[in-house]
């Protein structure tokens, strides 16, 4: 007979309303916060009709899952592409001095305070970041011949891409004593060992993926909202 009443049908993965809202939800986050992003104003960003929404996603927390991983996943490609180029090291210090990815990471950590499926999942994509990360720090610092017994590369890693980060968001809240300093100070190093910052092929000077994408899909409702930025991967 007729399937059990619990079963509910969830659109396709890869259907085109359901990016959408994905992309409507990063953008509402990256403007307004994360607290902004309900069913009915979620829809509207997307242009699409609010039930919609809870046909593609069971619950808000679903959403924001998939949203994070569809970035982290987006990011981990765009990382290993950087670190696979002839100066790693600019490239690890580029990446974490990308604000929209900053800016969307701390909404993501502002969710996982109250979300213990988020908190796990980012932790595991950080721990997966950081490895890659680790990996192509010491192949560089060996290539340079840098001793890793004073700073291992794990530490120095840590260091760079915490330093970029922090960096952003104090950019962010109007902070910028001792930044031109701390800029000046790693960028003479990283020249030191790579030379001057070289552009780096298929990768975009600023990394904002919501605009490499929307020129693959339909553009998002008419707003008057300022678009802001990115999207991500998904964890199976």
């Amino acid at each position: 007979m007729a399937s059990s009443s619990g079963a509910r049908r969830i659109g396709a993965p890869d259907a085109k309303n359901r990016c959408l809202l994905l992309d409507a939800a990063e953008r509402l986050m990256l403007e307004e916060g994360y607290a902004a992003v309900t069913s009915r104003r979620l829809a509207n960003k997307a242009g699409l009709k609010p039930q919609l929404v809870h046909y593609y996603f069971r619950a808000m927390d679903d959403l924001f899952l998939e949203v994070f991983r569809r970035r982290a996943e987006e990011g981990l490609r765009v990382q290993a592409q950087a670190l696979e180029s002839a100066q790693p090291l600019w490239a690890l210090w580029r990446f974490g001095t990308d604000p929209a990815f900053t800016r969307i990471s701390m909404e993501f950590m502002a969710l996982a305070n109250h979300r213990k499926e988020m908190r796990a999942e980012i932790a595991y994509y950080a721990e997966r970041f950081r490895e890659e990360q680790r990996q192509a720090g010491t192949a560089a610092l060996q290539r340079y011949g840098v001793d890793g017994n004073d700073v291992p590369p794990v530490v120095w890693t840590v260091l760079m891409t915490s330093l970029s980060r922090m960096l952003v968001l104090e950019q962010a809240i109007g902070m910028s004593g001792g930044h031109a300093e701390t800029m000046e100070l790693v960028e003479n190093y990283l020249r030191r060992l790579e030379g001057e910052p070289q552009p780096i092929a298929g990768v975009p000077q600023a990394w904002v993926v919501h605009q490499l994408r929307s020129e693959q899909s339909a553009p998002l409702a008419a707003s008057s909202d300022t678009p802001a930025a990115p999207s991500t991967g998904g964890r199976q």
